[in-house]
């Protein structure tokens, strides 16, 4: 495990490249925010690692397309973006109540939250790639 406090490519590279050549080799997977220049990194680093996304930094992708739809709905009821983001299995009573107003407001708002919350299942259910893929095919 490494923290390097940089964005430069180089300097990642230079950094990991210090841990020798054998050990570098047995790293199976290297989890990863999803900036672009990370495959670079783990591919001349980590030559047989399987680059992988995190949870947190897609959901994060997923919720902010989501937030962008609610304001092109012009959804402006107080606490209709929390309630929206919030993971559905999550939500208490209230927020439940809360969250049927917010997508009897728009179709379109009510198909994205839909959609965002099977996504959140697959991560949830699906233990490998292929089972992944399959359900997005679904």
């Amino acid at each position: 495990m490494e923290v390097i406090d940089s964005h430069s490519q180089e300097e990642m590279i230079a950094v990991l490249k210090q841990q020798p050549i054998e050990l570098r080799e047995q790293v199976a997977e290297v989890s990863v925010n999803m900036w672009g220049g990370f495959g670079k990194v783990v591919k001349v680093v980590f030559p047989k690692a399987k680059l992988v996304y995190d949870r947190f930094h897609v959901m994060r992708a997923v919720n902010e397309e989501l937030n962008q739809i609610r304001r092109q709905t012009k959804m402006t009821l107080k606490g209709s973006k929390r309630v929206l983001v919030k993971n559905g299995v999550d939500l208490n009573p209230e927020e439940q109540t809360k969250l049927a107003r917010v997508l009897n407001h728009s179709k379109r708002l009510r198909t994205a939250y839909e959609l965002k919350e099977e996504f959140r299942e697959i991560f949830e259910a699906c233990r490998t790639v292929k089972q992944g893929q399959a359900s997005l095919l679904r």
